[in-house]
């Protein structure tokens, strides 16, 4: 059959405020044209990430009842525990109480000051918690990935040519570790080969420095490999995930993710070294190492959710209604970055908003003028998030300008999805009314959850 259902039924639900768009552009003006500052009761279709804003299921709630809040050994740990080394084989587990956490708890333990870290494309909290370590994040993909029209199967790739001859002429020892992001959030939500994990871990050997990979969408970049590698199509999702993370020496996880869960994440390694300074760290600052700043409710959830991402009913829902978004917005002449990824689709703001530059803040300025005409939040990957001054005091932009569509899972339904297609459609049409923002106030790091801005004449 040609309609998505999905596949699962509705068992609560949270009602929408519907609003004006006279509501709405006072709302943002008021809100600095920041979406992070909008009150969630002010927004009708909630897009701005996919990150602990998806539904649980009844197994997860049921979980929930049954966890054990034990401060230490608590019965949800060892399940917790028992389910990642399953799933993912590594050593040693710490769970966290986000991803980012346990990104700061890796990077503080590994790296030293102007120590490089390599990835196919760090993500906003992955590369301010590097720099916070003053570290330098690098990415490494193909140039011709950087054509937001491209299209290949695996355009998550790191790029083992550029990164072999960086790490020739690098001295190692400034190389704590390697990153692998997956699937490739900034990068568009693109999958990674398993071709490509390979051939990093052979580099990685090559220079003894251990790999780690960014987790968060594990099952979703599986899915990607059953579907699109040869040799993978007979191979479940389970088998796959566990080649996967054969080829690493640990990972970070943000759980609110293919944990499918609100809260919560871990920090995993086969180094009993590594593993020995990260408790230290995570006792001081989360908790102790059995809870690490989560109940054992959450556990119990995550440990259940973990699970559920994996299953094939679910996946094969999950990436077709993200496809059948980017299709529809194809056929309207949107212009997506190419192919359509997992979990989100990726405008082309500067494609989309031909008559703006970077230094207007394109993909903000579309961001907004989609919550103020269908009351859509969204995300901007663009200059905002990822641009900024560098030390002589100059600005410095993006080589993406991209309006995140995240979808929550199991979330929305088809009917939501059709009413997000037709906004973006008719904000398209009169999109040459479209003005240019500009910067206000900004942080030193993560600028775009506070940054305040204004609407340039």
């Amino acid at each position: 059959m040609k309609t998505i259902i999905e596949p699962f039924k509705i068992k609560s639900v949270e009602p929408i405020k519907l609003n004006t768009i006279k509501d709405r552009r006072l709302l943002i003006e008021n809100a600095n044209y920041n979406l992070f500052q909008l009150r969630s009761n002010d927004v009708i279709i909630d897009l701005l990430t996919d990150s602990g804003t998806g539904a649980m299921s009844s197994k997860q709630w049921s979980g929930i009842m049954n966890g054990d809040e034990s401060y230490a050994g608590s019965n949800s740990y060892l399940f917790f525990k028992k389910t990642i080394q399953e799933i993912f084989g590594f050593k040693y587990i710490l769970p966290t109480h986000q991803g980012r956490a346990a990104e700061r708890i890796l990077f503080s333990t590994l790296c030293k000051p102007d120590d490089i870290i390599p990835n196919n494309t760090h993500f906003d909290t992955t590369r301010a918690n590097i720099l916070s370590q003053n570290a330098n994040p690098i990415d490494f993909i193909p140039d011709k990935f950087k054509d937001t029209q491209y299209i290949d199967d695996f355009k998550g790739n790191i790029c083992i040519e550029k990164l072999s001859l960086f790490l020739k002429n690098t001295d190692i020892s400034k190389v704590p570790i390697l990153m692998l992001t997956l699937t490739n959030n900034s990068g568009g939500g693109q999958p990674v080969s398993m071709r490509n994990i390979k051939d990093l871990r052979k580099l990685a050997d090559k220079y003894n420095i251990p790999l780690y990979i960014d987790a968060c969408r594990f099952a979703e970049n599986a899915y990607f490999i059953q579907q699109r590698e040869k040799g993978y199509s007979k191979f479940s999702i389970e088998e796959i995930v566990k080649e996967i993370f054969s080829y690493a020496d640990g990972c970070t996880m943000s759980a609110k993710k293919d944990g499918i869960v609100n809260i919560g994440g871990f920090l995993c390694t086969n180094d009993e070294k590594v593993a020995e300074k990260n408790k230290s760290l995570l006792i001081l600052t989360e908790g102790f190492t059995t809870y690490g700043g989560l109940a054992g409710r959450d556990l119990e959830a995550i440990a259940i959710g973990l699970k559920e991402a994996m299953d094939q009913d679910y996946l094969n829902y999950r990436i077709q209604s993200i496809n059948y978004l980017g299709q529809k917005l194809i056929e309207n002449n949107i212009p997506i970055l190419m192919p359509v990824g997992g979990h989100a689709v990726y405008i082309d703001a500067l494609l989309f908003l031909d008559h703006l530059n970077p230094e207007d803040y394109p993909g903000q300025a579309l961001a907004c003028a989609l919550y103020v005409f269908g009351g859509i939040r969204t995300s901007e990957i663009g200059s905002l998030m990822f641009g900024g001054i560098d030390d002589k005091g100059k600005k410095f932009f993006s080589d993406y300008e991209l309006v995140r569509l995240a979808l929550p899972r199991r979330t929305y339904t088809q009917s939501h999805i059709d009413y997000t297609i037709e906004v973006i459609s008719e904000v398209y049409k009169n999109k040459n009314k479209i003005n240019g923002l500009t910067i206000t106030k900004e942080s030193k790091f993560l600028r775009h959850f506070t940054a305040e801005l204004k609407e340039k004449n």
